[in-house]
């Protein structure tokens, strides 16, 4: 019986060392993902020339009744009807880079429209966001607002994923 054990016990270590080994190697292959992650979107923020915001940056700033435009650039139907930052306006804008102004990729919406939603104080705080921090319709949002000379614009690069993560409350369209 006690050879039962002492192989039972040894076998457990072993299953434990395993898995832990096993852990480790996928935090190091996490690592990997999340580096890949930083620098994608580093390199999105340097070519679209704004700045990114934090959701407690933006839960903080929506406090405080900061004058500011909310855009979120996910389908109507499939997402911000659902589900949005309180205050957000909705603007589709696609995820693939959109060098050139595509009406086809904004749900048949111009240029003027989208001047229009931002406002004509370029000086006002815009702030972007889309799905989560992959996502790239919000890279194209606040590029294009700032192509158009907005100075004050910020990515929520976290977007409606790390809205709901932070436990902060949202809104829908009834």
């Amino acid at each position: 019986m006690k050879i039962f054990k002492k192989i039972a016990v040894s076998m457990l270590l072993v299953i434990l060392v395993s898995v832990s080994q096993s852990a480790a190697d996928d935090s190091f292959a996490q690592e990997v993902e999340k580096e890949v992650a930083a620098v994608k979107l580093a390199r999105e923020v340097m070519r679209g020339g704004y700045d990114l915001v934090t959701v407690n940056e933006l839960k903080g700033w929506i406090d405080e009744n900061k004058d500011m435009v909310i855009v979120d650039t996910m389908p109507y139907e499939a997402s911000y009807k659902n589900e949005h930052v309180p205050g957000a306006i909705q603007f589709l804008f696609p995820i693939a880079d959109m060098e050139g102004w595509d009406s086809k990729e904004t749900e048949g919406k111009t240029i003027d429209d989208f001047k229009k939603l931002l406002g004509q104080d370029k000086e006002k705080t815009i702030v972007i966001y889309c799905g989560f921090v992959k996502c790239t319709r919000s890279h194209n949002g606040t590029a294009w607002a700032r192509k158009l000379g907005y100075k004050k614009v910020y990515r929520f690069a976290g977007g409606i994923y790390a809205w709901k993560g932070a436990g902060f409350p949202v809104e829908s369209v009834k």
